[in-house]
């Protein structure tokens, strides 16, 4: 009995084994938060960070440049150009500043560019002189690049890949995913970075266009496999991010041409619109061709971007269709439609010189339909305005209002942005491609979308934004800005230059002009005074008189050591007349004093 009860209380007596189970109970229930941890934790890990480097396209409208870096790796996303604002009088145009780049360029491993639009490949020669790295683009798009780096003579020196829609570039420890989407241009992409700190989707411009003219519709799909997965940031086009509603489709304006075109009947039709907008060619060219009409084209840019899409195969043009320019006279009104450039106002484009009766092949008569097929860029407005109000006194009928549907945008409006939010589902959002009111109108959509404020990154160019795939934040600041190119120089113009320029625009010059004979340090000629763009002379000849007096009277005044110190003199004499002529006249030219020595 005993020994049955001291066998038997060991397994009666579960406390071993109690003690045991109890841990393995505990065990079990936290079982799920000791597994969870680890994925809390794998969430969490930091991983090799990835900088993005925005060198322009922020806070401006164009010259769209941005750099992707990690580890020793790095590659560029597109490299534009803009255009200059008024107060750069006699800039041609503007390219970022690449400093950075060239300070880096033995880990650049590429260029890859999102569309052919001068905004984003306009600066691409004047980059690839100082950095000579393979580009990446798709087909259109790099057949209008040879015809930038032919211009510039580099042609033969670069090497141009072609890249289709879904494949990928390896970038050293990154790797570019190209992504069909739709914009005013065909063969436009939008970009998947897979990095090490995860993937950031670039939708470079685009918009959603169900019924495209070319029959490619955006990859939706993709975006939204890329957001299933995990997207890390979303960079997107800001540009429309005010306006409500839907972009239309780029059919609407075709329907709106078949409209006019009945209703141009018996005169000749002129129709300006973007060089780039092929998809809008095409739709003229159909238009034309259905009517009975020939066309004939205008304007450098839109013939080489013309020769361009239908040697790729981007343009279907009849046999026959297009005409020479010169050929145009023989036709009767009624059987022409010319393409041409200007339809922002540009004072040297086609359409502006035919309005100003200055281009040689081209008179606007009362028997032109005139379609201007394009909105004014912000700043344009006056531009466009003159050469309307200039074609319609010569007799012209000429079409640009709203209401007739001839132009649609290339850009997402806010239902198409809130639908790239939705279906890229990331974790953090950088706007891009827009002035500070659009990035901040494009952020606020995607608070609205349950995007949390402190993941928001409205940023500047230059800014460093790094990110190890748990936060993302400016770190740093690199050297930015813009370079501006007069003629062939580039970067030679700066602030100083620009500022004696608008002072010259502005007031005019005075130039003083004294001669001096070294030995005896005696004035000999002068002082002569040469006034351009300040007042006529012939009518301020009293003015002129008594400066002269005033100049006399101040050498008079100056003492042997200061006459030999000519920088001394020059600044008295520049000094007596400026205050003179500010007293005068309340204006401030500039002072030029030329010392002579005879």
């Amino acid at each position: 009995m005993n020994e049955n009860n001291t066998t038997r209380k060991p397994r009666r007596t579960p406390a071993p084994q109690k003690a045991t189970a109890q841990p393995r109970k505990t065990t079990r229930q936290t079982a799920p938060s000791t597994v969870r941890r680890p994925k809390q934790q794998a969430k969490e890990i930091k991983r090799t960070p990835v900088r993005i480097i925005p060198l322009g396209g922020l806070n401006e409208i164009g010259k769209n440049m941005t750099v992707f870096e990690c580890s020793n790796d790095m590659f560029i996303l597109d490299c534009g150009l803009a255009f200059p604002d008024a107060d750069m009088p006699g800039v041609d145009i503007v390219i970022p500043d690449f400093t950075y780049v060239e300070r880096n360029a033995d880990k650049i491993r590429g260029i890859v560019i999102t569309h052919g639009h001068e905004d984003h490949i306009g600066g691409l020669a004047y980059l690839l002189k100082k950095v000579n790295v393979p580009v990446y683009a798709t087909r259109l798009t790099v057949g209008l690049i040879e015809g930038k780096l032919r211009e510039q003579g580099i042609l033969n020196q670069v090497k141009l890949n072609v890249v289709e829609p879904r494949k990928t570039v390896k970038m050293g420890c990154m790797a570019v995913e190209f992504i069909k989407v739709n914009h005013s241009i065909p063969d436009a992409v939008g970009m998947a970075i897979h990095t090490p700190a995860g993937v950031i989707v670039h939708t470079g411009d685009f918009k959603v266009d169900y019924s495209p003219i070319d029959g490619n519709i955006i990859d939706l799909a993709r975006f939204g496999e890329l957001g299933s997965k995990g997207v890390l940031a979303l960079m997107a086009d800001s540009t429309n991010a005010e306006r409500e509603g839907c972009t239309r489709s780029e059919r609407t304006v075709g329907e709106s041409f078949d409209r006019l075109f009945k209703k141009a009947e018996g005169r000749r039709i002129i129709i300006a619109t973007f060089s780039s907008n092929i998809h809008r060619v095409q739709q003229i060219i159909n238009a034309a061709e259905h009517y009975g009409r020939k066309v004939a084209v205008s304007g450098r840019s839109m013939i080489n971007v013309i020769n361009t899409a239908i040697e790729l195969g981007y343009l279907e043009v009849p046999d026959g269709l297009i005409v020479d320019i010169d050929m145009m006279n023989r036709y009767e009104n009624e059987r022409m439609v010319l393409i041409t450039t200007g339809s922002q106002g540009e004072p040297m484009s086609a359409l502006t010189r035919m309005a100003m009766n200055d281009h040689r092949k081209v008179n606007i008569t009362p028997q032109d339909f005139i379609i201007i097929s394009a909105t004014p860029i912000p700043g344009n407005e006056k531009f466009v305005t003159r050469v309307v109000n200039e074609l319609m006194k010569s007799g012209a009928e000429v079409v640009y209002e709203a209401m007739y549907e001839v132009h649609v945008s290339g850009h997402a409006c806010q239902e198409e942005l809130k639908l790239m939010q939705a279906l890229t589902r990331p974790k953090f959002f950088i706007p891009v491609h827009g002035e500070y009111k659009h990035l901040k109108k494009h952020a606020d959509l995607a608070v609205q979308m349950g995007m949390p404020q402190e993941n928001i990154i409205i940023a500047e160019i230059g800014n460093v934004i790094e990110s190890d795939g748990v936060t993302m934040k400016v770190v740093s600041q690199v050297p930015s800005g813009r370079i501006l190119v007069d003629g062939l120089g580039v970067g030679d113009v700066g602030s100083i230059v620009l500022r004696d320029r608008k002072h010259l625009a502005q007031d005019g010059l005075i130039i003083i002009v004294i001669g001096i004979e070294r030995a005896g340090n005696i004035v000999v000629a002068g002082p002569d005074i040469i006034s351009r763009g300040f007042v006529y002379v012939r009518e301020s000849e009293e003015l002129f008189v008594e400066a002269r007096e005033l100049l006399n009277n101040t050498l008079d005044n100056c003492s042997h050591h200061e006459m030999r110190e000519w920088n001394t003199l020059k600044g008295k004499l520049r000094d007596a007349l400026s205050d003179y002529i500010y007293q005068k006249t309340k204006r401030s030219p500039m002072i030029l004093p030329i010392i002579m020595e005879l």
